[in-house]
């Protein structure tokens, strides 16, 4: 299998090279023909691409240690499920899962539109399938991962510490399958301005694949989050690292999109915005991937120095060219039909929230690069560091958390003083007075402050939306609550599944502002000895040590430091931290040691034990924090996530003729109910 795979490489690439050539043929000379044998070229793509994969698979779990890739990043002692997440832990190995997932999702976006969009099919495939050309020749003249070993070791050098983790599992998984689905919106743009065509028809294809890249690049991120948190053990989760924001910049402009394509499907306006979108979420995944992938930024993230970066660079700057020339020619034809009405209405609002998404996207870009354009210009690096992060983005981030719950609340094309009067009274309300609560509380802090004074307003907004959607249906079909609230969302699923997005964009907000009360304590314990600390809410708490203890697992050394905890005299258990010295087979050491900390998790906030090293036999040097409302950010991830799928989900209503269920978008009489009091 191992060979097949090796082979099946390259006829992958010919197969590619193949469909992208007679598929721009087909379309530019109108043979139907050629148009079919690109689509077959692209569907054998995918196959062989996934008989690469299989052999790549195989190879690993047979600890095939004559290929490079397999002896690099696995050893004979490393557990089963890292065996198989090695696949995407080196760059030749991600570069193939990357190639699989793209001719996957190509050839479901050719076969779901084998009888639509038929003006558009041979641009979009052979868009598709130039990418998926590039990164099949990457790998095969840049980074095989099938390249061999000139001996063959006894053992391999295993994999690195910090990824043997459940979260590493799942989170690159979850990247690539949200940034590669930027692939498909941007040929159904290059089709559209090819063709001239930039009616809904094309937007409704681009909404689903939109929906699905910001979908799993939310999961993606999040769980990067939450692996960032309990691995690395500097008691944060976000540090504005440039692999970080590699794909935190597609997704603001995927958001972006998302809200902006609401205003053409309704009143035709934004459709330069929205093809600039889609091609700049591209980009910027492409842009990204070479950060990561070039060698050029030191991160934990990072690959290592690599000629692919070379490649990857050339992609971005043709690709970047190509769809440059493709809009400016088009101009004149991405003219919206109507205009901006009033700055006071939805479309503005809309408009707003497309500005500050893009505005945070260019100030992250700028903050990421700006290390490695000095390195290049001046030969010192200087690096941009979360505090700078913090100043640019915080305001607007703040801003757009108002806007989260501003939009909803104005009238499309004009609103008037009665409508702004009514709609905002009750959430400015809340927010005033979750305000006011925590000052009587003794919360100073303005940052804090403001943001959970907005909070409260865009929770308002929501609840106020949900209550009137809900209290229309009861008055018009006389349901209960529950039933009404259920069927509410379930016939009105964009607007509904938004919303629920937006409860998640505020919980998170609330945690985010909740770190501002960290603190923490760090000690030098013998075992019996304790430690005193008062966290944020005023409770005392005691950390007694119990000793350091060493042992032996399957693949790792271990030392572990073990402490009594209570809180306010009341004992809540115990804490361990570790450290690890991963070994081969052999016994061998193979990476640094590595750091496994300890937390005890609530809702109110993280005491997070990091056990930094034995001063001798007894005696344990340790850092605890304690963290608020951290566990709220990954309910919000989730709440945002539930959202994201209740709005892809396809809507269906039943068919009474043939008492099941059919896709339909939602009647003009569910519209209105949906918006009842808008």
């Amino acid at each position: 299998m191992i060979l097949v795979g090796e082979l099946a490489l390259w006829v992958a690439l010919l197969m590619a090279a193949w469909a992208a050539t007679v598929s721009f043929a087909g379309g530019a000379q109108g043979r139907a023909d050629l148009v079919r044998s690109g689509e077959r070229a692209l569907y054998a793509t995918f196959g062989f691409t996934l008989l690469a994969s299989l052999g790549l698979w195989t190879a690993l779990f047979t600890h095939d240690f004559s290929i490079k890739f397999v002896a690099s990043y696995t050893s004979a002692n490393l557990p089963k499920v890292y065996t198989f997440t090695a696949f995407w832990a080196g760059q030749s190995g991600s570069l193939l899962f990357w190639a699989l997932v793209l001719t996957l999702y190509s050839a479901v976006a050719v076969f779901t539109n084998r009888r639509r969009n038929r003006e558009l099919m041979p641009w979009v495939t052979g868009t598709l399938a130039a990418c998926a050309l590039f990164f099949l020749m990457t790998m095969a003249f840049g980074a095989n991962p099938y390249e061999r070993l000139d001996w063959v070791p006894p053992d391999g050098r295993g994999m690195n510490p910090q990824l043997q983790n459940p979260g590493m599992a799942i989170h690159p998984p979850m990247l690539y399958l949200g940034l590669v689905a930027t692939a498909v919106p941007f040929a159904f743009a290059v089709g559209a301005l090819v063709t001239r065509r930039f009616d809904v028809q094309w937007l409704g294809a681009v909404r689903r694949w939109a929906l699905l890249s910001w979908f799993f690049l939310t999961i993606g991120i999040v769980l990067g989050m939450w692996w960032a948190y309990v691995e690395l053990g500097w008691a944060g989760y976000w540090a504005w690292d440039a692999v970080e924001n590699s794909s935190f910049l597609p997704w603001l402009t995927g958001t972006a999109f998302l809200h902006s394509i609401m205003i053409q499907e309704k009143r035709g306006m934004l459709r330069k915005w929205n093809v600039a979108l889609v091609i700049l979420t591209f980009l910027l995944s492409i842009l990204g991937t070479f950060i990561t992938r070039s060698g050029i930024i030191n991160s934990v993230h990072a690959f290592a120095q690599s000629p692919v970066g070379n490649w990857f660079l050339g992609f971005l700057i043709l690709a970047t060219v190509a769809s440059g020339w493709l809009v400016a020619t088009r101009l004149t034809d991405l003219q919206a039909p109507v205009e901006l009405e009033s700055m006071v209405s939805r479309e503005a609002a809309f408009l707003y929230n497309n500005l500050v998404l893009v505005g945070i996207c260019f100030a992250t870009l700028w903050g990421t690069l700006f290390p490695i354009l000095t390195e290049w210009v001046q030969g010192d690096k200087i690096e941009v560091g979360p505090p700078w992060f913090n100043e640019v983005n915080g305001p607007l981030g703040l801003l757009l958390l108002a806007l989260t719950g501003i939009g909803p609340l104005i009238a499309w094309r004009r609103a008037s003083v009665a409508n702004l009067r009514r709609q905002f009274t009750a959430p400015v309300l809340a927010g005033v007075a979750v305000f006011g609560t925590l000052v009587a509380l003794g919360m100073r802090d303005a940052y804090a402050l403001v943001s959970y004074l907005l909070a409260g307003f865009v929770l308002g907004t929501i609840v106020q939306e949900f209550a009137k959607g809900i209290g229309a249906r009861r008055r018009m079909y006389g349901e209960g609550l529950a039933a009404a609230s259920v069927r509410l969302v379930a016939r009105n699923r964009r607007r509904y599944g938004g919303y629920i997005v937006h409860l998640g964009v505020v919980v998170l907000f609330a945690a985010f502002a909740g770190l501002m009360f960290r603190k923490d304590v760090t000690a030098t314990l013998k075992t019996g000895e304790s430690v005193a600390a008062t966290d944020a809410y005023g409770h005392r708490w005691t950390f007694t040590s119990l000793g350091i203890s060493s042992f032996n697992q399957l693949n790792r050394k271990v030392m572990g430091v073990t402490l009594d905890v209570t809180r306010d005299g009341r004992r809540l258990g115990v804490l361990s931290s570790e450290k690890r010295q991963h070994v081969n087979s052999l016994g061998e050491p193979t990476f640094e040691p590595s750091t496994e900390v300890g937390i005890l998790e609530s809702p109110r906030q993280d005491v997070y034990l990091v056990f930094t090293g034995a001063v001798d036999r007894d005696t344990a040097a340790i850092h605890i924090n304690f963290n608020p409302l951290v566990w709220w950010v990954w309910f919000g991830g989730i709440v945002m996530a539930l959202g994201g799928l209740i709005v892809m989900w396809p809507q269906a209503r039943r068919d009474p003729r043939e008492g099941g269920y059919v896709a339909q978008l939602p009647s003009a009489a569910d519209r209105e109910l949906a918006g009842a009091g808008a």
